[in-house]
């Protein structure tokens, strides 16, 4: 299962405990860890992801895999800045968003858009009056937000079958 983080490349302390929680339940759940590979909530979850033994691949948004931060096993260079943003999700099977900014909310209308569940944990809930609010899933902890991620991915494959 490729399951996505995002969030800020800059993050409170809070923050970053919840990334890495994520991380390390991504990583007991058989996952790997898909993420734009800077600092901030993708180190903190790539940190997670690799103290728990697991795999984590960084979509990075430069020329050089030296952007990479120390946890990411395997740097995609693309170059492509904030278009990155698209790889990640197309690269995920479920998106877990913590927190955020305008390139979170990037990827959060991505995945929307492409059916790809989103789980937030303390993130935008995007809703515009006159319309349905998007099928964004609200998560307590990471423990939570993980589990719905793999269910989501788990009920994506069984409906395929």
């Amino acid at each position: 299962m490729r399951i996505g983080v995002i969030g800020n490349n800059t993050a409170s302390l809070q923050t970053r405990r919840l990334a890495y929680e994520v991380g390390k339940e991504i990583a007991k759940g058989g996952g790997i860890l898909i993420c734009g590979g800077l600092g901030g909530v993708m180190e903190a979850a790539c940190q997670g992801t690799r103290d728990a033994g697991g795999m984590t691949v960084g979509i990075l948004p430069g020329s050089s895999s030296k952007e990479a931060n120390p946890y990411v096993s395997i740097p995609i260079v693309t170059g492509f800045s904030h278009g990155r943003n698209i790889i990640v999700v197309r690269s995920s099977e479920a998106i877990i968003a913590i927190e955020g900014s305008y390139g979170t909310l990037s990827e959060i209308a991505f995945a929307l858009i492409l059916d790809i569940p989103v789980i937030g944990l303390n993130t935008w809930l995007p809703h515009r009056e006159g319309h349905e609010s998007p099928p964004l899933i609200a998560a307590k902890d990471p423990e939570e937000a993980v589990r719905l991620a793999i269910d989501s991915i788990s009920s994506q494959k069984k409906s395929l079958e």
